[in-house]
């Protein structure tokens, strides 16, 4: 599925591969890759916790700097039972350098780059330019969307204590 008309790329409209994710859905299981490029499936290898998964365009950003270092220093208030995945298309071996750069131990940071798997299933992969539309989304630990918001400007951060909020309210529905 091809979609126009929901984000901008260099001020031109921008190709969206796949559909929209909503609150309610059923969460779309994923394979993405860890820094060691690992296997990650996003939801199995998460079972029993609700996760945050935040789509980011490129760590090498600041927005994306900026929100990444945000769910890091956010995550160490949540407890163990919120998982917070970041996603980009970055290769891992950046995703790995900037982590470690950043200093980011409490998000796993997660590349898309190999089969755009997340960024097609989750409405959020910009076809020609191959990076992710900046998304966040909440599953509880059955598995469904609780929250989903799509910014609608690739430079535009998520509302984090909406997020916030949508993942501890997600802790009582396991």
């Amino acid at each position: 599925m091809e979609r126009t008309g929901l984000i901008q790329f260099g001020g031109k409209d921008a190709v969206v591969i796949g559909p929209d994710i909503k609150a309610g859905d059923r969460a779309p299981e994923f394979v993405v890759h860890t820094q060691d490029w690992q296997d990650f499936h996003g939801l199995a290898d998460t079972a029993g916790k609700v996760r945050i998964i935040a789509a980011v365009p490129s760590l090498d950003t600041a927005v994306c700097d900026r929100e990444t270092r945000r769910f890091n220093q956010e995550a160490a208030a949540l407890g163990e039972d919120i998982v917070i995945l970041v996603i980009s298309t970055d290769l891992p071996f950046a995703q790995k350098r900037w982590c470690g750069a950043a200093g980011i131990d409490r998000v796993l940071v997660l590349s898309d780059h190999k089969e755009a798997d997340f960024g097609a299933k989750y409405g959020c992969l910009l076809r020609d330019q191959r990076i992710l539309r900046r998304a966040v989304f909440v599953v509880n630990r059955e598995g469904i969307v609780t929250y989903a918001d799509y910014m609608p400007a690739l430079g535009e951060e998520p509302d984090y204590q909406a997020v916030l909020k949508a993942a501890r309210e997600a802790l009582g529905n396991g």
